[in-house]
């Protein structure tokens, strides 16, 4: 079930999240903010795996690949010669 309420930004840059929202989180819980787009998830740090920064850094660097893809900047190889130069790296 999805729950819904509405809250707004403070002019600090605040955001209360609502009563009947936050009753599994904790004063004082560090709590992760991922901007998609318009889109914010808001999730607790202590829920996320041990490589969530190494997951971002990964996600980011396929974020970056599929720009430059659309742009056409990628060079396209064959599995032996992708191989090829993969060891020369």
């Amino acid at each position: 079930m999805i729950d819904i309420a509405v809250t707004k930004l403070s002019s600090k840059g605040q955001v209360v999240i609502p009563s009947e929202m936050r009753d599994t989180f904790s004063v004082g819980e560090k709590l992760v903010i991922i901007k998609n787009g318009e889109q914010l998830i808001l999730k607790k740090a202590s829920d996320l795996g041990k490589n969530f920064e190494e997951d971002l850094a990964f996600a980011k660097r396929t974020e970056d690949a599929l720009k430059r893809y659309e742009k056409g900047l990628c060079k396209e190889m064959n599995a032996r010669d992708f191989a090829a130069e993969i060891e020369e790296w």
